[in-house]
């Protein structure tokens, strides 16, 4: 469903991205890992179309993000670390909006469902400015949920949100998965990546340096004596010390 080849990015004379590839599948939770500076959001930012890769190619469901581009977006649904919402539209207004944009039909019945979902249910006549900055992260997510996208693209989706939004948010991430959506998760976050993602991409400088499952990376020549968990997995593939 998200199959990048060769992904290359560069800015000025720098590389932030060195022919990157990866392949998700429908039903994988693919978690996106690397120390700050790595080159992730740089590369979520070319899958959806954001900018413009330097080199390399991206499809998402078969259709090319850079030739194909509006069909290829219809496909899938980018969640920001930051929440970009409109000043003067409600909460109920910006999923009026999506709908709109996106063609989608039965809009209301869509729309009261991911509201109570996402623990917004009272909060469909509220500004953005009135809302906290958790659930500005949910009205967004809600956006980007209403067309019920095949490829979804999560940057730090649990930013804001209070123990019980994240539990929900994480059901809800991996219940997508679950009916078939191909989803990248880009987080600090290593316990997150570790409970929900079906697979782990870690970058750095650029590059993948490993990809597979859990099991799979310590099994890894050179990471096989690193331990169990994800953290100390991750510390010892990107030389970095506790």
């Amino acid at each position: 469903m998200i199959d990048v080849q060769h992904l290359t990015k560069v800015y000025g004379t720098f590389k932030a991205v060195d022919a990157f590839s990866v392949h998700v599948a429908p039903g994988e939770v693919v978690g996106l890992i690397g120390p700050n500076g790595a080159g992730k959001t740089s590369t979520l930012r070319c899958i959806v179309g954001i900018q413009a890769p330097s080199a390399g190619r991206i499809t998402v469901g078969g259709r090319d993000i850079v030739a194909d581009a509006v069909e290829a977006k219809r496909r899938l649904a980018f969640m920001a670390d930051e929440p970009q919402l409109f000043e003067y539209l409600t909460v109920m207004e910006h999923l009026r909006l999506t709908g709109r944009l996106y063609r989608v039909t039965n809009v209301e019945s869509r729309a009261r469902t991911l509201l109570d979902e996402l623990q917004l249910t009272g909060k469909e006549h509220a500004l953005p400015a009135e809302l906290s900055r958790g659930m500005k992260q949910k009205v967004a997510i809600a956006c980007g949920l209403l067309h019920e996208p095949a490829a979804m693209l999560f940057d730090e989706p649990l930013t804001g949100l209070d123990p019980l939004g994240i539990r929900h948010m994480k059901e809800t991430i991996v219940s997508r998965g679950r009916n078939g959506a191909a989803i990248i998760v880009s987080s600090h976050l290593l316990h997150l990546v570790e409970e929900i993602c079906t697979r782990i991409v870690i970058i750095d400088h650029g590059r993948k340096i490993a990809d597979g499952t859990l099991a799979e990376l310590k099994a890894l020549p050179g990471l096989a004596a690193a331990g169990s968990s994800l953290e100390q997995i991750f510390l010892t593939a990107t030389a970095r010390e506790p």
